[in-house]
């Protein structure tokens, strides 16, 4: 098989995260979607990635019907058997992704009050999800699923703006938290994206023109002062700074 991609898109991640969690073999060209190859645009119809070829050298498009291909063709079902079960993991699936573009937009927020507003939509699918996560590791049981990989793109990213941030999606959300933690541990994260993904990511959605980019700059000028007083004083003089949340937006 054979991905073809954009580094940062999360649909193309919900795909490779599946095939590292079947461990499946698979080769995977980037292209720029700012300059798409006819060969491209003549196998996507609507010019989107992901696009799958298969071994036979098939094209197939839209990141659920791939999803739906590699479950059917490969070993280790990540589906239930029983049908309402699959059923209810195909809809809890969709509402993952069909938050991608919602997140992306979130992330390309030039300021606060549209951060704001589009965080909280956002947090409406975290919300709707929290109350089904139970004490086992993953959505059903101590096994990674179908529900688990179309959620990691959501949560791989929200734990990066974190990082870089402060900015906390999931403070609301203490089971959403504790599973965000349970899938990062996998590795899935990072096998399933190029290894310059981080830094392509944050220069994209951290960058100067957004609001979130602005948070990060602070922050990193916050660290550097701290880091100079340190130098004077003992380090215990320096407070930790406190998480921004989207309350205090």
């Amino acid at each position: 098989m054979k991905i073809v991609s954009y580094k940062i898109c999360p649909f193309v991640q919900r795909v490779t995260t599946l095939l590292e969690a079947k461990e499946i073999s698979y080769d995977i060209e980037y292209i720029s979607l700012s300059d798409k190859p006819d060969w491209f645009l003549e196998v996507s119809p609507h010019g989107q990635v992901p696009v799958l070829f298969t071994d036979d050298g098939s094209a197939l498009f839209e990141s659920d019907a791939i999803v739906e291909y590699i479950e059917e063709v490969t070993e280790v079902p990540m589906y239930p058997s029983e049908p309402v079960e699959k059923a209810q993991d195909r809809a809890w699936s969709y509402l993952a992704s069909k938050n991608y573009l919602l997140q992306c937009s979130m992330q390309r927020s030039t300021n606060a009050n549209t951060l704001s507003e589009r965080a909280k939509k956002l947090s409406a699918a975290f919300a709707k999800i929290e109350p089904c996560l139970g004490d086992s590791t993953f959505v059903r049981g101590n096994s990674i699923g179908m529900v688990d990989i179309a959620w990691l793109p959501l949560l791989h990213r929200a734990s990066i703006i974190e990082i870089y941030t402060g900015y906390d999606l999931l403070e609301d959300f203490p089971r959403v938290r504790a599973w965000q933690k349970d899938i990062l541990e996998t590795g899935l994260a990072e096998k399933s994206v190029s290894d310059d993904f981080e830094e392509l990511f944050t220069s994209f959605y951290l960058a100067e023109s957004t609001y979130l980019g602005r948070i990060s700059r602070n922050e990193n000028e916050q660290k550097r002062e701290s880091g100079n007083q340190c130098k004077i004083r003992s380090r215990s003089c320096c407070p930790q700074k406190p998480q921004i949340s989207i309350a205090d937006l």
